[in-house]
């Protein structure tokens, strides 16, 4: 236990010598406080850009608050996705390529503490930077429209950040598998969007889907209460993380005997 904390002890700081400890929150932030300000102020933007009749009147209804707040969690299915695959894509394949990985596994470190390490560590990345900019979305919807349960919010950050969790075990898994960190990130994002797109098209025979979760969350903050297939979705997403970890040291086992 000890060997697994030094090294995730070792990513955490290459994350901070990285940056990656302020310009992932931060992103999140942005993403997460644009939706309801651009929301609350839609009228005037329009206004601002003029063109309208002379008398004409817009007349917008303001969206409900679950509305804004299930908006704002669909920043994350875009370039959030993006942010933590590009910034987990070398986490394995760039120390293979620049022969890092070689001289730790040198040393008495079992493949299974490297790979769930470094697992481990983006993982807390990604959750720390979802939930600080979900919750600055939560915020400023209640400051705008209306205040949504604290525990709505909770429960749909956790289906949310399953999914994101699935995401970047798939990344992992690539990165394990490939020595070119673009590749591995190109398959990943690849892979999420076929992944999303067959389950929003296949929506009622793919109800356990992990990618339903999306959806599941938002229909939550919409109706105040949770969707039947969001645990069957739940329990799915959690063995396919632990299936794509397990693959994930399989594999980067393999190839580095094989080296």
């Amino acid at each position: 236990m000890s060997q697994w904390m030094t090294l995730f002890q070792k990513e955490i700081l290459e994350m901070w010598r990285n940056f990656k400890w302020i310009w992932v929150p931060i992103t999140f932030i942005l993403l997460g406080v644009s939706e309801p300000v651009s929301s609350y102020y839609l009228p005037e933007i329009i206004k601002s850009f003029g063109g309208l009749p002379e008398g004409a009147i817009i007349d917008i209804p303001p969206p409900t608050a679950g509305a804004v707040l299930a908006s704002g969690l669909s920043q994350y299915s875009t370039i959030g996705v993006l942010i933590i695959v590009l910034s987990t894509m070398g986490v394995i394949a760039g120390e293979r390529k620049s022969g890092v990985a070689a001289m730790i596994l040198v040393k008495p470190v079992s493949y299974l503490s490297y790979v769930t390490s470094k697992w481990a560590g983006s993982l807390l990345l990604v959750w720390f930077s979802l939930f600080i900019g979900y919750l600055s979305t939560w915020y400023y919807t209640g400051q705008l429209f209306d205040w949504v349960a604290f525990s709505d919010f909770l429960l749909s950050f956790v289906l949310y950040g399953l999914w994101l969790t699935v995401v970047l075990s798939i990344t992992v898994f690539f990165s394990s598998a490939l020595l070119a960190p673009g590749m591995a990130g190109f398959i990943s994002l690849a892979l999420t969007l076929v992944v999303s797109i067959v389950s929003g098209a296949l929506s009622h025979l793919l109800e356990w889907s992990p990618a339903q979760l999306i959806s599941y969350a938002s229909g939550l903050l919409s109706a105040g209460e949770l969707p039947k297939h969001a645990v069957p979705a739940s329990i799915l997403s959690i063995l396919v993380i632990v299936l794509l970890l397990w693959l994930s040291v399989f594999l980067f086992k393999k190839k580095e005997l094989a080296a």
